[in-house]
């Protein structure tokens, strides 16, 4: 027998309550519980990278998701970058958003953003968690990064409200993230919870700023973070507090659309309660729509349902909340288009992108005149030693750079051709001295991790021809970025192999 049983709460508040639960499951089929639960009422599912094979697979997914309820969120982030979900098995073919901030073209983020949404409207999907507009104020930040369009707010605001505006012309909604500001973090929320201790002025000034542009644009949706600003609320991370999302987000700001959490099984947001009771007191702060996690359970659902249903009865949840909650849900639903029928997909959501494109993205790197100068007097790329590092659980184990681009590519490259070092924590590198032609190192925030700064420094005090290329954001002094991209997608490894390519030309040419 159910809480719900046991309180005697109707049918019509338990299906409210599954409005705003928002899991995700593992494969590429839905499981039983997952139909059945979208029947009795499920606001929707969240995909991730597990759940998708290829785009006609996706699209047949998503369709069996909205028969069993017309009226499911059928969410993704895809955020058209280093966090992909819908090329999960081969790398974006977007340059992300630090380059589009770099190069600040609104009309290309605008492209970028409609492409985006067309190839998730392609496929039966409704809302997408992005822009990510978080200001990485941070270059140490674990989670952010390159995720971020950069670090200047007025920059991040005007690119955050031109890719909100062209997404949703695409029929996708958009979910502007992290509220109230994730980018001056040094911790990561699925990890533990950070705090971000500055003043509101601060936090006005920087961290508020593209969220107001993005609901000025008409972002139907804005995701918490699981962060601590004692100077708003010294209790609660913002996805659990009445002050940030009522009294802020609501009532200064005026955003009406839906509020989503972040996921709550990450420890920012459960770690000390528990993700039912942090399912009641997100409810209970303003949230509408709470992301569980990625491989949920029908007997999680139950517990999360009668967590609330208990809260109700005991007069911590006013019951209207629910109910208010749930309309916005189904608001949000409503809106979404039928899923096209079509030919194949995966051509047509699959973006070409010709040399002055890719030269485009080049131009976005940040070089190093020594780095220009070591690989023109190089014959050849003879060792790449890629740096492995955990990635963060937002990005998870997608392909990346120019190790994506390659695994796609039948086209030879240096590459394909050198020698490939791979080092990790567990993983050393073993005599610099006696690798043969230029070495490349590449990696992602390699300044972040020791082990990559000792390969790096072990590499340098015996050669001079080791050029480092970071593809995440590097630090404030270069020191280990001899080479910039800021960013990791399969269309930045692209424009590094490119990149390398003309850079070798004058050492070629030299007879």
């Amino acid at each position: 027998m159910t809480g719900a049983d046991r309180t005697g709460m109707g049918s019509g508040l338990r299906r409210d309550i599954l409005t705003t639960l928002l899991p995700g499951f593992d494969g590429p089929v839905a499981p039983r519980w997952v139909l059945d639960s979208l029947r009795d009422g499920l606001g929707g599912v969240c995909l991730f990278g597990s759940n998708i094979e290829t785009p006609e697979q996706l699209r047949t997914l998503n369709a069996a998701l909205r028969r069993a309820n017309p009226l499911a969120v059928i969410a993704i982030d895809e955020e058209g970058g280093d966090v992909t979900r819908l090329f999960y098995d081969r790398g974006a073919p977007f340059p992300g958003n630090a380059v589009l901030g770099r190069i600040d073209d609104l009309e290309l983020t605008a492209r970028v953003a409609r492409a985006v949404g067309a190839a998730l409207a392609a496929t039966g999907c409704t809302v997408t968690f992005a822009p990510d507009v978080d200001v990485n104020a941070n270059p140490d930040n674990p989670v952010i990064g390159v995720r971020s369009f950069g670090a200047d707010p007025e920059l991040v605001a005007r690119h955050a409200a031109a890719w909100t505006t062209a997404l949703q012309e695409t029929g996708i909604a958009a979910g502007a993230k992290h509220f109230p500001g994730h980018g001056d973090t040094a911790t990561d929320s699925h990890l533990a919870l950070p705090v971000v201790d500055v003043p509101l002025a601060t936090l006005r000034e920087r961290e508020l700023v593209p969220f107001r542009a993005a609901i000025a644009a008409g972002s139907r949706t804005i995701m918490t973070s699981h962060i601590l600003i004692p100077e708003l609320d010294s209790r609660n991370p913002a996805t659990l507090s009445p002050q940030i999302l009522c009294s802020l987000l609501r009532g200064e700001l005026g955003f009406d659309g839906v509020i989503v959490t972040d996921a709550l099984d990450m420890k920012g947001a459960s770690g000390v309660h528990g993700v039912p009771e942090a399912a009641v007191r997100a409810l209970a702060a303003g949230c509408d729509l709470l992301c569980i996690g990625t491989d949920n359970s029908a007997a999680q659902m139950v517990e999360i349902v009668e967590a609330v249903e208990f809260a109700i009865e005991a007069g911590r949840l006013p019951a209207e909340r629910v109910r208010e909650a749930a309309a916005r849900v189904r608001a949000l639903a409503a809106d979404a288009a039928p899923i096209p029928i079509g030919p194949a997909l995966r051509a047509s959501i699959e973006p070409q992108h010709d040399a002055e494109e890719i030269s485009r993205v080049i131009g976005a790197f940040e070089v190093a005149d020594a780095a220009r100068e070591r690989l023109s007097r190089s014959s050849r790329v003879g060792t790449v030693v890629r740096i492995d590092t955990v990635a963060n659980i937002a990005i998870g184990v997608a392909p990346w750079g120019p190790f994506a681009a390659e695994a796609v590519s039948a086209a030879p490259s240096w590459l394909g051709t050198a020698d490939s070092i791979i080092v990790s924590e567990e993983r050393e590198l073993a005599d610099p001295a006696g690798l043969e032609g230029a070495v490349l190192v590449v990696g992602k925030d390699l300044h972040r991790h020791p082990f990559a700064r000792t390969a790096i420094d072990a590499l340098r005090a015996v050669r001079d021809d080791v050029v480092t290329i970071d593809m995440g954001w590097p630090s404030h002094d270069r020191a280990y970025a001899d080479v910039s991209t800021f960013g990791a997608s399969r269309l930045l490894g692209e424009a590094v192999i490119a990149f390398v390519d003309d850079a070798l030309r004058p050492a070629l040419a030299t007879p």
